[in-house]
């Protein structure tokens, strides 16, 4: 039986890449992978990461474009730039603090 692994970085993290020129905000955690096995595949074996362990979906950016991205937490280091994250959909999900950190909006009940 497998254990589950408690995840590294939180939801409004700001996080960077390992290995590709990325960073972002997470919006999202998956406790393993959850994504297509085609999705899977497509990333090269010499760096394709084990599936038995957090997931993280993030808003993010690199110098041409932002967009989201699905990232093992192997792959992920926390990014202590102090830079803001330029991604649109930002401000649909978090409230950007005074200290520069993210913060999830909270969600009205109707």
């Amino acid at each position: 039986m497998s254990t589950m692994k408690t995840a590294k970085f939180a939801i409004g993290q700001v996080v960077r890449h390992r290995l590709f020129p990325f960073r972002g905000i997470i919006f999202d955690v998956d406790p393993q992978f959850a994504n297509t096995d085609e999705w899977y595949e497509a990333i090269p074996a010499d760096v394709r990461p084990r599936k038995d362990q957090p997931f993280y979906h993030l808003l993010a950016e690199n110098s041409e474009t932002e967009y989201i991205a699905y990232v093992s937490e192997q792959n992920l280091l926390e990014d202590q730039s102090g830079e803001p994250v330029r991604h649109p959909q930002i401000k649909e999900m978090f409230v950007k603090r005074p200290d520069g950190r993210y913060e999830p909006k909270r969600q009205s009940r109707h």
